[in-house]
């Protein structure tokens, strides 16, 4: 049984392992590196994040980022979403996203949206189960080692904030 909560700085080890788990698959991100602590926290919605436990470890998380400043943008946000290598292919994902998009209207949010390199195929599928629909594509927009990237972009849109 999955548990989800709040992430707590204390969790950071554990999400950093994550992190680098899926950074190590090539088709996570465009980040090479986890950054340090400091640095994660500084970019990521304080009251946006959440960590998957399974028996007491963590297993996953998600989190929150702003998408601009601006104040018209206040309600959008660009979402991650990490599983650790061992509990994949079990629906965390999915239960995290789940949650994540619950917490994002409680704190007002009206659009979330995500870039998925097109190869991560269980990611795009948890988001579309999530209310998320494609919205286009981001052809080359990236080199990882040397290749051209695409991303595809996802979106939901609240049905009960910003209506």
């Amino acid at each position: 049984m999955t548990e989800i909560n709040s992430m707590e700085p204390h969790h950071w080890n554990e999400v950093k392992r994550i992190y680098e788990e899926g950074l190590s698959t090539g088709n996570a991100t465009f980040q090479t590196t986890a950054p340090e602590w400091e640095e994660w926290d500084k970019a990521h919605i304080q009251t946006g994040r959440l960590v998957a436990f399974e028996n007491g470890t963590v297993v996953g998380w998600a989190a929150l980022t702003l998408v601009s400043d601006r104040c018209v943008y206040g309600g959008v946000a660009e979402i991650s979403v990490y599983v650790a290598e061992s509990a994949r292919g079990k629906g965390v994902g999915k239960e995290l996203l789940k949650s994540l998009v619950k917490n994002s209207e409680a704190n007002k949010f009206w659009t979330l949206q995500a870039g998925i390199f097109p190869e991560n195929i269980a990611s795009i599928k948890i988001h579309e189960a999530n209310g998320f629909h494609v919205i286009g594509k981001r052809e080359k927009i990236g080199q990882m080692k040397g290749v051209w990237r695409d991303i595809v972009l996802l979106e939901r849109r609240s049905k009960i904030v910003g209506i």
